[in-house]
């Protein structure tokens, strides 16, 4: 498929304190404190259902589906028009799935739906900060974006814990809300020129251009190691905020929600923190020093899993937080810069989140098929640990030995 490059305007100059980078703050705040709650509240509603427990696994599954299936569209989608309207219209996609299971839909379904939503956000959201701020601030920018995030994660679970617990309703509409104000939000943020111009928009070659897309940015070596990474990061946090809300009522004997959506919300303070130390401590042609994150999240999950207190459990996942955040924002910020001196940020954010969702899937598959064969939680978070050590290990490895080009 045919497309023109069009240059951008030198939005940079503006700087991390432009009002453009400031709407995105804002709007990405929101909308993610949003997706929170409602995942906070479709858990509620699932333990209410007959099977409940067995059916949470899914509920990642729903979600991530979209991102894999629509992959090869929204990378172009999120290039080929201004990204701040790509990430209105992707809010109010998430607000008709909060207003669907509002209204009484199955809450996967709406899940779904905010699912879909999600998958096109998330190109627009990272790709438009290659055209807000210079690439020798691009870290700073994803450690302010990922801190906005994080902020909202951790409003999001421990406002949906609390709400859940008077009226899951209420959590829903509030959620719904939040959206709306989301929306608005991304009316604050400039019309951006587009970085790739679609010249036929011919949908049945988008997947072959994918394809082609994938293997340019694999055959990268810094974009290769920053894929897996993250790819392992994210789909290592999908299955713990799972596994949380199993775990906490086994282990800690707490079976309300408002507990497992604490220590969600002390992760969430740990990748602030981690994301702030990476942010003044890595610059872009330091990526490798991300690894050191990396590979004390699996030993700290371990360390996790025979715990029966509060306290040490709340200790560990802060330091889980911390970890993944310095881990995270470097090599966002290298894939980016590659992505965006190659085929452009959003369709390099769109092969990023195909492989960070497959691993999310991979993730969410292993847990359910434990819980099926009978394993407890503690069993499952010795096995989970495991998994992460063994897997950021074979990565350090790789990049250490040779891997690396940075």
């Amino acid at each position: 498929m045919n497309t023109t490059q069009i240059p951008a305007n030198d939005t940079a100059a503006n700087g991390l304190a432009s009002r453009g980078m400031l709407a995105v703050l804002v709007a990405q705040f929101l909308s993610a404190m949003a997706d929170n709650l409602l995942f906070v509240a479709a858990i509620a509603l699932l333990k209410t259902a007959a099977h409940g427990e067995a059916l949470l696994p899914l509920l990642q599954v729903v979600f991530v589906v979209a991102f894999i299936v629509l992959a090869p569209y929204v990378g172009p989608v999120a290039d080929a028009f201004p990204k701040g309207r790509v990430m209105l219209y992707a809010n109010l996609i998430k607000l008709m799935g909060a207003l669907m299971i509002l209204f009484g839909a199955n809450s996967l379904l709406g899940y779904a739906i905010a699912g879909i939503g999600a998958a096109i956000y998330s190109p627009a959201k990272y790709g438009i900060l290659t055209q807000l701020v210079h690439p020798d601030r691009l870290v700073k920018a994803n450690g302010l974006l990922e801190g906005s995030t994080i902020a909202a994660i951790l409003l999001g679970v421990l406002a949906g814990g609390w709400l859940t617990d008077q009226s899951v309703v209420l959590a829903v509409v509030v959620s719904a809300g939040m959206y709306l104000l989301a929306a608005l939000a991304n009316l604050g943020i400039p019309r951006l020129p587009v970085i790739h111009r679609l010249v036929r928009h011919e949908l049945a070659q988008l997947p072959k251009q994918f394809i082609h897309n994938l293997v340019v940015l694999w055959g990268i070596r810094d974009v290769r190691f920053a894929i897996i990474g993250t790819s392992l990061f994210w789909g290592m946090g999908a299955s713990l905020r799972l596994l949380i809300f199993a775990w906490v009522p086994v282990a800690l004997s707490l079976l309300d929600n408002q507990a497992p959506a604490n220590l969600m919300g002390l992760v969430s303070i740990g990748i602030v923190v981690g994301a702030g130390l990476a942010a003044v401590s890595v610059r872009l042609e330091q990526a490798n020093r991300a690894i050191l994150g990396g590979l004390a999240l699996g030993p700290l999950i371990v360390l996790l899993a025979p715990l029966h207190a509060f306290a040490p459990a709340a200790v560990i996942l802060m330091l889980v937080g911390v970890a993944g955040g310095y881990f995270v924002v470097p090599l966002n910020a290298l894939l980016q810069e590659r992505g965006h001196e190659t085929i452009g940020a959003g369709r390099t954010l769109a092969v990023q989140n195909f492989f960070e969702n497959l691993a999310m899937l991979g993730m969410a598959g292993l847990y359910f098929l434990a819980i099926e064969a009978g394993m407890n939680p503690v069993a499952v978070a010795y096995g989970f640990g495991i998994v992460v050590t063994l897997g950021m290990a074979a990565l350090a490895v790789w990049r250490l030995r040779g891997g690396r080009s940075c």
